[in-house]
């Protein structure tokens, strides 16, 4: 793996971290600190798993 194909990745990761946790912040009615955290954790479990699935159907 090239430092380009690294920073590729991680740049993808996290443009699918941000959407994923902005659609839950748009989603969830009430925000707490804990909240907060537990849908930061959920979003980037759920931005790597978008990253290895689109890697395995891209065949990248």
């Amino acid at each position: 793996m090239t430092p380009c194909t690294a920073l590729r990745g991680a740049l993808e990761v996290v443009a699918w971290w941000t959407v994923l946790f902005l659609l839950w912040l748009v989603l969830i009615g009430t925000v707490d600190t804990l909240e907060l955290v537990m849908g930061a954790a959920a979003a980037l479990v759920c931005a790597v798993a978008a990253r290895g699935a689109r890697r395995a159907v891209g065949g990248r």
